[in-house]
């Protein structure tokens, strides 16, 4: 039986340029990761040599053109790739926010007042806002609750609220504030039995775990390049029969094809080209044995694998060391037991230390953490700290080390005092 690869940690931090920062002569950690990745070197190449060798608009007969054509058809496979589907069901965009406000419009012209969209408590509110805008146009959006003892859904909840007039149920894969992984394959069931499509926002997820739209049952999904070590780009799955028969708003002479007409204005060319160097990175974490060296969605497959693998021991090292710490509140699935239902992102409130105080102090000795709301809108106000300077939140990727924990852990644990 083939050995799951393992990740190298030295070898892995080799890659990533940013990981040399230093802080008052201190080597800076990164648990920022769940409001964005750094990037490998090889991202950077791939952009900087698409600005100097393919720095044109499309469709042109002339090299530059033709290049960046290219690259962008690269770019559409890489994504492909990633999650399961097909290059022509990839649409870009300059964040997932954006690319949801834009479908939420477009489907919403083929609905009538008192339709319905179903939203969760849990979810960042680039999954909840898009939604309920089209309020204005007579949609109604109704909000599922979530279990606060653990902050996950209520599946019981969601069963109430959909109904014969739900058109969509729009839900994140994980939670950016708390980890929670949300069971989308039963959501997508339940979903489906109403009649209803599915949106699933895999922002936060991305970056952890394999992604497969087909089994998901999902009929689209966004994420953001930038999540997952690459640039700041958006990028959304559709399934093509969706995509073609939907009429997205665009300008009149753009492409009338998919995923082209979808994609409003110019592109942030360079960032698809780092986008495809992202997208191998990864790809290139599963290639640990000579036995593995097949298609990149196979090597991809291996790689969140090995990903899943560290970043758990990770968080279980993490999970123990909060417990052991006097006067600290962990928020979310806190048993060691159920790490696969979550992420290894973690978000806390210390007695001692209002949560923006907690982070500016843990910046200051040289790790990097978010303090506040994460645009989680819904569950900081669910979990009554919005007003109170929101949660403290830590976000472990897979090119931290347990010498970063252990470090993080004595520095929240001096804070506690």
């Amino acid at each position: 039986m083939q050995e799951p690869t393992r990740l190298d940690p030295v070898r892995v931090r080799a890659e990533f340029p940013a990981l040399r920062t230093e802080v008052a002569g201190r080597p800076a950690a990164f648990l920022d990761g769940p409001g964005g990745t750094q990037v490998p070197r090889a991202v950077i190449e791939a952009m900087s040599d698409h600005l100097v060798r393919a720095n044109a608009n499309t469709h042109g007969p002339f090299l530059t053109s033709i290049r960046n054509d290219e690259a962008i058809a690269r770019a559409r496979l890489a994504m492909a790739d990633l999650l399961g589907c097909l290059p022509a069901e990839v649409v870009f965009g300059p964040n997932m926010t954006t690319l949801t406000f834009a479908l939420a419009r477009a489907l919403a012209r083929e609905w009538a007042p008192g339709d319905e969209v179903v939203v969760t408590a849990l979810d960042h509110d680039a999954n909840v806002a898009p939604w309920k805008v089209l309020e204005e146009q007579g949609i109604v959006v109704r909000t599922v609750d979530i279990r606060p003892d653990e902050c996950t859904l209520d599946l019981d909840d969601l069963e109430q609220k959909l109904g014969t007039r739900t058109r969509l149920v729009a839900v994140g894969w994980a939670s950016n504030a708390v980890g929670t992984i949300n069971p989308v394959h039963r959501i997508g069931e339940m979903a489906r039995a109403h009649r209803a499509l599915l949106f699933v926002d895999a922002v936060h997820y991305a970056p952890h775990r394999s992604i497969d739209v087909a089994s998901a049952g999902c009929d689209f999904l966004a994420c953001s390049v930038y999540k997952f070590f690459g640039p700041h780009v958006g990028a959304l799955y559709g399934r093509r029969e969706l995509l073609d028969r939907l009429s997205p708003y665009k300008v009149r002479p753009a492409s009338d094809e998919s995923p082209e007409r979808w994609e409003t204005g110019t592109q942030n060319h360079e960032g698809l080209a780092g986008t495809t160097a992202a997208v191998d990175y990864l790809a290139g974490l599963g290639a640990g044995t000579a036995s593995f060296a097949g298609a990149r969605r196979e090597r991809l497959r291996e790689a969140f694998a090995a990903i899943g693998d560290h970043e758990r021991r990770l968080a279980r090292r993490l999970l123990d060391g909060l417990n052991g710490i006097a006067g600290i509140r962990v928020y979310g699935i806190a048993d060691p037991g159920r790490l696969d239902e979550r992420t290894a992102t973690f978000s806390i409130r210390l007695h001692s230390t209002p949560p923006p105080e907690a982070s500016r102090a843990l910046g200051e000795r040289g790790i990097f953490t978010w303090a506040g709301n994460f645009y989680a809108l819904g569950l900081t106000e669910r979990l009554g700290v919005e007003s109170s300077g929101g949660l403290l939140r830590i976000g472990l990727v897979h090119y931290n080390t347990d010498q970063e924990v252990d470090r993080l852990l004595d520095e929240v644990a001096r804070l506690s005092r």
